[in-house]
């Protein structure tokens, strides 16, 4: 982990957003500050679960948020049973570690749980239409709470992470799909249905498509032009076959020297600005925090704040885009730290 670091940030017009800032600034300092409880130990400590679809991984941090131990699990895809049985057996191994029934733990998940229902909804987990909560209750007799991974990682980046001290963080995972999360003045803001920021399911504008001349390509989601399509992993590999490059790995597209994977990036960069545009008049985040297999891309950062700059409404003002500084620990220590704070 590197060290905490402080963003400061520019001053502002009203009284009202230093307010807020002051708020943020406090919540964020009270999760990431050791804390003493009663007992043996000297500072609280919690869990955090990443589940997605081919691992369950589990966190124990210490008061200073730092990764004390770490187990990680395949995920069990094949009936909800066993699925449940590996996922409880991650909890009691993160109380057995810290020697606490009562642990803090959150679990971080790749899908939705609709806030009224308590049913899930996720892609390569054999979740979807059952009460995940529930069924840990059951066997654990006590609640955990459960938060979208893209959430998570935001909110981890949002306290003590690259984007500490912003009122609005748009955390935007780009992997083998994409995702986001956003944080408002350190917290969650109301989300009617559950969902994150489900960017990568918005259509790509027709004006950027026409630009390269490509084509609608299908959505596993159901729908056809979706933005993970073209600006995912996966969809840099596809624009990488659509442009007869002989390199379609993506990290090696980005590292190539070869004219035509060269051009796939330039129009990669391109529809991934598209992408932030629709996110900064729709949300106008003061940060956007980048995580996932394509943040490794050398220069990310400033490659797609060129492209913004080159489409953003009116001349106006960027966000700073900005590098995640938690990595793969991310979505597990976001749900701990929510977790801690008694906020999931």
């Amino acid at each position: 982990m590197q060290p905490y670091r402080t963003t400061k940030l520019p001053r502002t017009p009203t009284g009202h957003d230093h307010r807020n800032q002051t708020r943020h600034r406090a919540l964020c300092h009270v999760m990431a500050r050791p804390q003493t409880v009663p007992g043996p130990s000297v500072g609280m400590i919690c869990g955090g679960i990443d589940l997605g679809g081919t691992k369950i991984e589990a966190r124990l941090f210490d008061a200073a948020m730092v990764t004390v131990r770490t187990r990680r699990i395949p995920t069990p895809g094949s009936d909800f049973d066993s699925f449940i049985a590996a996922l409880t057996d991650q909890v009691l191994w993160l109380q057995g570690q810290a020697d606490d029934a009562a642990l803090p733990v959150a679990i971080s998940i790749a899908g939705v749980i609709d806030p009224q229902t308590g049913l899930a909804t996720a892609a390569n987990i054999p979740v979807s239409g059952r009460n995940i909560g529930a069924a840990l209750k059951e066997g654990l007799g006590r609640d955990l709470p459960l938060i979208n991974d893209c959430m998570a990682f935001t909110y981890s980046e949002a306290c003590g992470g690259a984007g500490d001290g912003a009122e609005s963080v748009l955390g935007l995972i780009l992997g083998t799909g994409v995702g986001a999360g956003l944080v408002q003045n350190g917290r969650f803001p109301p989300r009617h249905a559950g969902l994150a920021v489900e960017i990568g399911h918005l259509g790509v504008p027709a004006r950027a498509l026409a630009r390269h001349d490509l084509p609608l390509w299908d959505c596993g989601c159901g729908r056809t032009g979706c933005y993970e399509n073209y600006v995912s992993g996966t969809g840099l590999t596809r624009l990488a076959e659509w442009a007869g490059s002989a390199v379609t790995d993506p990290a090696s597209i980005a590292a190539s020297d070869d004219p035509k994977a060269r051009r796939v990036m330039q129009i990669w960069a391109d529809l991934t600005g598209e992408m932030l545009y629709t996110a900064q008049i729709m949300l106008d985040p003061a940060v956007i925090v980048l995580g996932g297999g394509l943040s490794n891309i050398p220069d990310i950062d400033r490659r797609l704040a060129a492209a913004l700059s080159r489409l953003r409404l009116a001349g106006a003002r960027l966000p700073q885009i900005r590098p995640a500084r938690h990595g793969d620990s991310g979505g597990a220590r976001g749900a701990a730290l929510m977790a801690r704070a008694g906020l999931a």
